[in-house]
């Protein structure tokens, strides 16, 4: 059997595993921090990865707080995530949130810190998917199969909060 050509290894998508495992994935995520006391979860980012947070919004329908867990970068003092839904087509519900009410809560390793976020536009988001793309090579190809451009999402600290 003849191996494949570097262009048709290329020309592959990159592997995403079935929508109820990134699901479930989450759920067990979310789970063993709250098990843990937060003791398990987050990490920070470096050169070669990005970082988890833990960002509690405000449900924009029912103003529960909702919990949920996001990788991220720093960019000077803010943190910044794209909101893709595991790829899926939808939004995600904690991007529909900020969109409703900015101000959210992040636990970080070590800290908490209220902010407050937006997406980037423009020039701001074409860098920041540019250093995206820098910590995952395959981000254009999962990015097309969202049949909507994928926000990027700052978290701006509030003036003054270094919470903890």
């Amino acid at each position: 059997m003849a191996s494949e050509s570097t262009a048709a290894r290329a020309a592959k998508k990159p592997f995403l595993p079935p929508r109820w495992f990134i699901r479930t994935a989450w759920r067990i995520h979310r789970a063993l921090y709250r098990v843990t006391g937060g003791r398990f979860g987050l990490r920070r980012p470096n050169d070669k990865t990005y970082g988890l947070m833990r960002v509690v919004t405000i449900g924009r329908r029912s103003g529960v707080e909702r919990p949920v867990m996001l990788g991220y970068f720093e960019d000077g003092a803010n943190l910044v995530t794209m909101a893709m839904n595991g790829w899926g087509a939808p939004e995600p519900a904690w991007w529909l949130n900020v969109q409703a009410h900015r101000d959210v809560t992040i636990d970080l390793v070590g800290e908490t810190r209220r902010s407050t976020g937006r997406a980037a536009t423009g020039a701001e988001r074409e860098r920041l998917w540019a250093r995206w793309q820098e910590i995952d090579r395959n981000l254009d190809d999962y990015a097309a199969r969202r049949p909507t451009e994928t926000a990027v999402v700052v978290f701006e600290s509030q003036p003054g909060d270094q919470a903890t």
